[in-house]
């Protein structure tokens, strides 16, 4: 714990002296922490690059559009390294890699094959979700990819859901079972240094629609046992962030805001009455359920008020207009600057963040902090020794022409 804090307060420390030395605006570093995106193609963006670079961007997500059709690791691996360099603040590299239908690194790019959480569950112990966990975490891990939004620990209580059921997403419609499943899953993750991500708050497992395609409504079919999962593993120290959904459940949240949007729902529940502290992600915020329902200002308006962190813009769902990092940050910058969010809510949100970016294979992390703190160091003291040596220089200067002037007076 202690250790984790320690990179905590560098981390803080590298941003403050980056700030400073770079003449970068704290306020839209602190914003790019809460922004994750795609990119396109299956080679580094350079428009995106320079975003990282710039610190615009705290996040970057991998779909299979992503994934180089040949010597697929190797080259995969050279883009997250590439991205990853070129961070400020080290960079959440993130992935759905949930198994079966649900899967960016397929087999026919030479990865490991993967199953379902319900084909797992098949089994009569334990084992098929270490194992898989295990080869997912590992595969995940060389790759550079350090969050995984798995498990999902919906509930498979509606068994016509055509999101969750339909694809064998969810281990089980028994919540004591799901705990036990998603608790072996994240081990196998923490075993290799990768993060993971429940999903999806608050249970998406009774509804009957698809958020990708429009909004979801649970309020007549939702259980209070679909929360059991999420306060077991919070309660066990099981949770390295949680990842929103958008369905509707009007029980939770009266005015009848998608669960992302939902302050009742995030800090209501999730932070009040399960106590949970950290990283709140957001399913992608272009989903129809959002998109067709909400402009892109009060979407992102309603997401920071409610709690979250941060807000994922894929850029890859067909029908979504494409939201740009600037637009986003100017939307932001601008809610605070008026006054509608206030600056102390967004450091809240850069705050969870640190803390749990120092979790990221806290060796190589502190290492690079250390590397980067002295390199930063070295060029404020060279700046520093710079803006003395031309003083000095004027003050001798000024000596000798005051020299200079009293000797032509005499």
């Amino acid at each position: 714990m202690q250790k984790g804090l320690v990179v905590v307060l560098a981390l803080v420390l590298l941003f403050n002296y980056q700030v400073m030395s770079q003449g970068r605006d704290s306020l839209d570093i602190k914003i790019g922490q809460m922004l994750l995106i795609g990119f396109p193609g299956t080679q580094v963006d350079t428009a995106v690059l320079e975003e990282v670079r710039n610190g615009k961007v705290g996040s970057i997500i991998i779909f299979e559009k992503n994934i180089p059709p040949t010597n697929s690791f190797v080259a995969l691996k050279k883009i997250t390294w590439t991205y990853q360099q070129a961070a400020p603040i080290p960079l959440f590299v993130t992935i759905d890699q949930e198994g079966g239908k649900v899967n960016r690194l397929k087999s026919k790019y030479g990865f490991p094959n993967s199953i379902t959480a319900a084909a797992m569950a098949k089994a009569t112990s334990l084992d098929s979700v270490r194992f898989y966990g295990e080869s997912t975490a590992s595969t995940l891990a060389g790759l550079g990819i350090n969050i995984n939004f798995a498990p999902v620990v919906d509930l498979s209580s509606n068994p016509t859901n055509p999101i969750i059921a339909k694809h064998g997403r969810a281990f089980s419609a028994n919540e004591d079972s799901v705990i036990l499943m998603a608790t072996e899953f994240i081990k196998q993750h923490r075993k290799y240094g990768v993060l993971t991500s429940l999903k999806h708050f608050p249970g998406h497992g009774s509804s009957k629609d698809d958020t990708h395609l429009g909004i979801a409504d649970v309020t007549n079919t939702w259980e209070e046992r679909e929360l059991k999962p999420y306060q077991a593993l919070i309660d066990s120290g099981y949770v390295d962030a949680v990842m929103t959904s958008h369905i509707v459940n009007k029980r939770l949240e009266p005015d009848g805001h998608p669960g992302t949007l939902s302050d009742d729902v995030i800090t209501g529940i999730l932070r009040n009455r399960l106590h949970f502290n950290g990283v709140v992600f957001t399913d992608d915020m272009q989903m129809h359920a959002i998109t067709k329902h909400y402009g892109l200002e009060e979407a992102i308006k309603l997401a920071i008020l409610a709690g979250v962190d941060i807000m994922t813009f894929s850029n890859n769902i067909s029908g979504s207009d494409q939201r740009t990092v600037d637009k986003v940050h100017g939307i932001i910058r601008s809610m605070v600057q008026n006054g509608t969010i206030s600056e102390s809510r967004i450091d809240e949100s850069f705050r969870r963040i640190m803390k749990l970016k120092a979790q990221l294979g806290a060796k190589d992390v502190t290492a690079s902090l250390k590397e980067s703190l002295a390199k930063t160091q070295s060029e404020l003291a060279a700046a520093q020794n710079s803006v003395k040596e031309n003083r000095d220089k004027r003050e001798e200067t000024g000596k000798k022409k005051k020299k200079k002037s009293k000797k032509n007076k005499s």
